[in-house]
């Protein structure tokens, strides 16, 4: 029997489409709110044509002819609001790191586990200025404001990445540590505190480069530092002055985040060796 003689083969019916209503329905109410809230905002649409005409003459208002003549101030403020976020991520880490090592799965009991977790939650939910406003009552306008902003804004970041990387460690050496008849102390110190260094300080880094970043916008307050300096020549349109902040605070952060990220891929990756 050749395959001419064979019987053709029915054709089978294409399957029918899946249907996701629910997908349809979330998309049409997105949709829906989306409009609503271009629609209910009072913007003046007709002004977009002029911004970037407006923002032209400002850029040369400022970077025209610069005011370098207050850049060692610029530069003494940029390094409190420096001092700030070096406090408030050291105060962060001293917090967040037992915290978060309590809050991980196999560490702690369940009640307080998910119990830190929600304040982790709720804190990361609250910007930094929040809690600035809330202990300036406290501490008045002063930096320390600032680094104890920072420090519990931090707990909610680092308190989040510290369990996740306990709990992504290999079970090995958590497993050795507990047969050999080790307490929950002895198993974080020699199980796991060895497997998540490089993490930690990973995160460490990267949390003071945030830090570094919000410490110009809480200055914005009156907590001091460079935001601080920056706020009163803006409201006095001294917009040669405002360019020479910008300046500094541009090249500061950009260093500061070169020389960060370039330590945390050394702690991350480890020295490469060259061909």
């Amino acid at each position: 029997m050749t395959l001419l003689d064979a019987p053709a083969r029915a054709v089978s019916a294409l399957p029918t489409r899946p249907r996701h209503p629910w997908r349809t329905a979330i998309a049409a109410v997105v949709t829906v709110v989306v409009i609503l809230a271009f629609w209910t905002v009072d913007i003046n649409w007709g002004r977009l044509a002029d911004l970037p005409s407006e923002l032209i003459r400002y850029l040369g208002l400022m970077f025209s002819a610069p005011n370098w003549a207050k850049l060692p101030d610029a530069l003494l403020q940029t390094w409190r609001s420096v001092e700030m976020a070096w406090i408030g991520t050291v105060l962060g880490i001293l917090i967040a790191t037992p915290l978060s090592l309590v809050a991980a799965r196999g560490f702690g009991p369940a009640w307080l586990r998910w119990l830190l977790r929600g304040l982790f939650s709720l804190i990361r939910a609250v910007p930094e200025i929040i809690f600035a406003i809330i202990i300036l009552s406290v501490t008045g306008l002063t930096p320390l404001t600032g680094a104890l902003a920072l420090a519990i804004n931090g707990v909610g970041t680092l308190g989040k990445w510290g369990y996740e990387a306990v709990e992504a460690v290999p079970s090995g050496p958590i497993e050795a540590a507990r047969a050999a008849g080790g307490s929950t102390a002895q198993v974080i110190r020699w199980g796991v505190w060895p497997q998540v260094t490089p993490a930690f300080l990973s995160f460490w880094l990267y949390r003071f480069e945030i830090n570094v970043r919000s410490s110009a916008v809480l200055g914005l307050i009156g907590v001091g530092g460079i935001g601080d300096m920056l706020t009163s020549y803006t409201q006095y349109r001294e917009w040669s002055t405002v360019g020479v902040l910008l300046i500094v605070v541009v090249v500061v952060t950009m260093a500061i985040d070169a020389a960060s990220g370039a330590l945390r891929r050394r702690i991350m990756e480890g020295t490469r060796v060259r061909s």
